[in-house]
């Protein structure tokens, strides 16, 4: 195929530029929650158990799709989950309850969460030698996607109002119709039997599950800080559009930390970046909710530089320690971990309604270093 910048093939650059839109759309329930509690009238906790509801289906069935993944049509996987996913998701501003709003959410991540194991594992079968710049490259790319989710959503839709939020859908299937209609046709994701057993993963199963203990821990200290900082800074007096923009030179932080995490890793080993990245991140994180002005804004972005810079390593590493049924294997370190850490923050919003955001969130700071 042919070669494009970076020396990468064309196709992980065509599967990054697809990231970058499906998690861009997996990034509007957040930016939007302020608007969204007063229109639902929601509480913290119940803003959390929708956290906890989308995250199960954008995360936790990436195990289910990453072994369909592994047995049957990939590129169907490939195709189709982005467009259902910002289809859907684009739906989130006409929700009239807060069942409504559930549904929108659960059936636009699992459209996200069809596309994400198929997606890593291709990226890794296409990187060759340079697979940790391959694996940065795409989650850096799904991760600045996320990043501008709440400079895209929140100014606009604070500006015209809920009910205009479908209109995302046209930039965003628009920009999937470019990147996708030239994806190539494989039939499988490896060279491995499509059908092995689950079985195969089990000689593998401590270093694996020490993996995915430190990716929850990771990733519900990021979901925790990522879903109330919106709703902190809208407390404090700040307009909705202004705590978006906040939000989104926090996440463009992580972004860089993982693409700079996935080159170190390869210079001076994932297992060291995976322990010094966690245990540094935590005083910045502890100290963010303390601060105020751009000084919180400058902490808080240094702590998810920090931590979010073992996100590709992580899913690199464990797919070198298993080198078989490669779609299960990402989707475990991806998308099930994440999952099982979106399904502890309603118990975050519950701190936070009993505790005050800036309490709760001190406290789940703390859990990088117990990962590390």
């Amino acid at each position: 195929m042919t070669r494009r910048p970076f020396g990468l093939d064309r196709t992980v650059l065509l599967l990054a530029g697809t990231h970058f839109c499906v998690d861009g759309f997996g990034n509007v329930y957040a930016p939007l929650l302020p608007l969204l509690i007063l229109k639902l009238d929601l509480s913290l906790a119940a803003a959390g158990v929708l956290q906890m509801c989308f995250q199960m289906a954008s995360s936790v069935s990436q195990l289910g799709f990453g072994q369909l993944a592994d047995r049957w049509k990939p590129r169907l996987l490939l195709i189709g989950g982005p467009v259902v996913s910002v289809a859907v998701l684009s739906l989130v501003g006409l929700a009239d309850s807060v069942w409504t709003l559930g549904a929108v959410l659960v059936v636009g991540g699992l459209g996200g969460a069809a596309f994400h194991p198929p997606a890593a594992a291709l990226v890794h079968r296409l990187s060759g030698e340079r697979r940790g710049l391959g694996m940065s490259f795409h989650i850096t790319a799904g991760s600045f996607g996320f990043a501008l989710g709440p400079v895209a959503f929140a100014p606009a839709i604070e500006r015209l109002g809920l009910a205009w939020t479908p209109l995302f859908a046209l930039p965003g299937l628009l920009a999937l119709a470019v990147c996708l209609r030239h994806m190539p046709r494989f039939d499988a994701l490896h060279e491995h039997d499509p059908h092995a057993p689950r079985a195969s993963l089990r000689p593998y199963a401590k270093p694996l599950t020490l993996l995915y203990l430190i990716v929850v821990l990771r990733t519900l200290t990021a979901l925790a800080f990522s879903t109330f900082v919106p709703v902190l800074l809208t407390r404090r007096g700040m307009s909705v559009g202004q705590a978006g923009v906040v939000a989104a030179v926090y996440l463009l932080a992580t972004s860089a930390g993982g693409f700079l995490g996935g080159a170190l890793a390869d210079r001076i080993g994932a297992r060291r970046i995976i322990m010094l990245s966690l245990a540094l991140s935590v005083p910045f994180l502890a100290a963010a909710p303390l601060l105020t002005g751009w000084l919180f804004v400058v902490v808080l972005s240094i702590g998810g530089f920090l931590l979010q810079s073992t996100l590709p390593v992580n899913v690199t590493f464990a797919q070198t320690i298993a080198p078989v049924s490669a779609a299960t294997v990402s989707s475990l370190m991806m998308g099930f971990a994440w999952g099982t850490s979106g399904m502890s923050v309603p118990l975050i919003g519950l701190l936070a309604d009993r505790s005050g955001i800036e309490g709760a969130l001190i406290a789940t700071a703390v859990l990088p270093l117990v990962a590390a």
